[in-house]
Parts: C-alpha cells; sequence; structure tokens
C-alpha cells in the first residue's frame, strides 16, 4: 500500500518510521504548523498531525488543491461546489471579471475559497493563474460548468497517490461517458486523440477533456505557455514527452447545467491541431530557453 494512502485511523498519529518517501522525497505527509524552527511544524509522534480522512476505510496525506476557471457562472457554482468534497486542501477559483456574482456565490458556498482575478484571457491563461496560486501537493482541475462530478477526486488522487504522476480524466474509458458530446466532436476528438497517440507514443483514450489531476512538481517539467481551451491537449502530449506516469481515470461528462459554452468544435479543433503539429518539432531545452529568455515567463516571473 503507498505510503501516502493508508486505512483511515482518527486517532492514530503515523510515527516517523511509518512516513515512508513522499512523491518528493519527502515523507508524503500534510504537516499541520507546529512549534520549532520549522515553521510547517516537527513530526515527532507528539504532533498534531494527522492523515486526511476520505472515507471511513481510507485516508490520504497530501493535501489536495482543486482549481476551478470561472466565468459568470453563478448558477453553475452551486451545482459544482456540492460535489466537491470536504476533505480537500483548498479551493482555487480563478475568476475571468465575471460580470455577474460569481465571486460572491463563491464565498458563500466555501468561505475559505482563494480567489485569483485572471489578468489575461482564456481557459489556459486562467489555469496558468490558478496552478500557480495552489498551495496543495496535487492539483485538481474542475470546470465550473457543472459537467464534472466531484465525488470522482477520490478517483483521480487515489490514482497519484498509488504511483502516477498525472490522472488524466477518460469519458471513453472503461466506466467512462459523455452526455455534452455531439457526433462531430466525438469524432474530432477521436481523431486528434489518435494522431497524439501516433507522434508521442501515447495510448489515451481521450484527449480533449479538462478534468485531470498532477503533483504540482509536474509543473516543472511541462511549463505550460497557452491561453485556450488547447491547455488541456498541450499538457497530455507534454506529460509523455517529459516521461512522466500517466494513468487514465474513468469519467462522466455531464451537460453543462445553465449558460452556453464558449467552446468552438472547428476553431478549437483547428487550435488543438496546430498545437499537436508544434509540439512534435519542440524539445524540452526549446521551453527552457524560451522561458528564460528575455520577456519569457522565467523572465517576468510568471507561472509556469
Amino acid at each position: 500500500m503507498s505510503s501516502v494512502l493508508r486505512p483511515a485511523d482518527p486517532g492514530h498519529v503515523p510515527t516517523t518510521a511509518e512516513q515512508g518517501p513522499g512523491p518528493d522525497g519527502g515523507t508524503g505527509l500534510r504537516t499541520e504548523p507546529g512549534a520549532g524552527g520549522d515553521p510547517a511544524g516537527d513530526f515527532d509522534g507528539s504532533a498534531a498531525r494527522r492523515y486526511r480522512p476520505v472515507s471511513s476505510h481510507l485516508a490520504i496525506a497530501p493535501p489536495v488543491s482543486v482549481v476551478i476557471p470561472a466565468m459568470n457562472e453563478a448558477q453553475n457554482l452551486p451545482h459544482v461546489f456540492k460535489t466537491l468534497p470536504d476533505w480537500i486542501h483548498e479551493v482555487v477559483l480563478v475568476d475571468g471579471n465575471s460580470t455577474d456574482d460569481t465571486v460572491e456565490v463563491a464565498r458563500q458556498l466555501w468561505p475559505d475559497v482563494k480567489v485569483v482575478t485572471q489578468e489575461g484571457k482564456g481557459k489556459g491563461d486562467a489555469l496558468i493563474s490558478g496552478f500557480a496560486a495552489c498551495t496543495g501537493d496535487i492539483i485538481v482541475m474542475v470546470d465550473a460548468d457543472g459537467s464534472a462530478d466531484g465525488n470522482e477526486i477520490v478517483s483521480y488522487v487515489s490514482a497519484l497517490v498509488s504511483g502516477a504522476d498525472f490522472a488524466k480524466g477518460s469519458r471513453f474509458a472503461n466506466g467512462g461517458g459523455t452526455d455534452d458530446m455531439t457526433f462531430i466532436r466525438k469524432l474530432g476528438n477521436r481523431v486528434l486523440c489518435a494522431t497524439v497517440n501516433a507522434k508521442f507514443g501515447a495510448r489515451y483514450t481521450d484527449l480533449c477533456y479538462g478534468y485531470n489531476a498532477f503533483w504540482k512538481h509536474c509543473l516543472d517539467d511541462i511549463s505550460l505557455d497557452c491561453t485556450g481551451f488547447e491547455i488541456e491537449t498541450l499538457m497530455n502530449i507534454r506529460v509523455v514527452k517529459a516521461g512522466l506516469r500517466v494513468q487514465e481515470v474513468p469519467s462522466h461528462e455531464y451537460v453543462r447545467i445553465h449558460g452556453v459554452s464558449n467552446l468552438s468544435a472547428v476553431r478549437d479543433g483547428l487550435r488543438v491541431l496546430r498545437v499537436i503539429l508544434k509540439e512534435k518539432g519542440v524539445t524540452r531545452a526549446d521551453r527552457r530557453r524560451a522561458a528564460g529568455a528575455p520577456g519569457g515567463r522565467a523572465a517576468r516571473g510568471d507561472a509556469s
């Protein structure tokens, strides 16, 4: 059993020997504030540290951040937040300059929500801003339109603490499904997915899906730098190119509850195709040089 995934025992304080290596070579346990020189506190058996209960049978150690990009989604947020598990560490709402009560509703539903005001435009830009604000070891991406079920987060987290670097949601894996894809979108997704598998040696069953989770340290390997819906495809390609361990997680996509999606099958499909073709000739060294160049993300101090 993973050192960060154990049977839940609310009264048990793990000993140092029980900690085991975490994903970054550390303990894999969340440290609560305590006394001593270490601001995160010391773990000596008397410290008030516990595994984070997920259910009566399961507890995890890593803190989990949920990033929700939203613009004018006030009507949908009650449905989204209702399914989020109470054991997550934090919710980061990235507000795309909403003109409705998106931020106010989020604060009513989750008083400790961390609100990030998006300075740029596009889903990719929003996610990059949200990732930079996360303090958890694990990051989960959830759409704000009510199409994702927050109860599935435990499956994504379980995949990560069991050894995966990137838990990729799939509507077409065994056990997954979708209520919100037209024939054209399904066909386009299948063709683009097959192209990525052929060009990059991946084995994906789904490509353009925004419900994913990953260890935060993976951001150092994939250097995100796009602004639109194609960010999901870019992430899927770069985790493969970086040699990260990917596990698909069956997921069911529901119909948007309120409002109209900004997604355009043709326009965004072409953007995804351009990303695929461009990434074939780009190496990690190229991305690092671009990030360190004047005007690059590293030079500007932006999230990467």
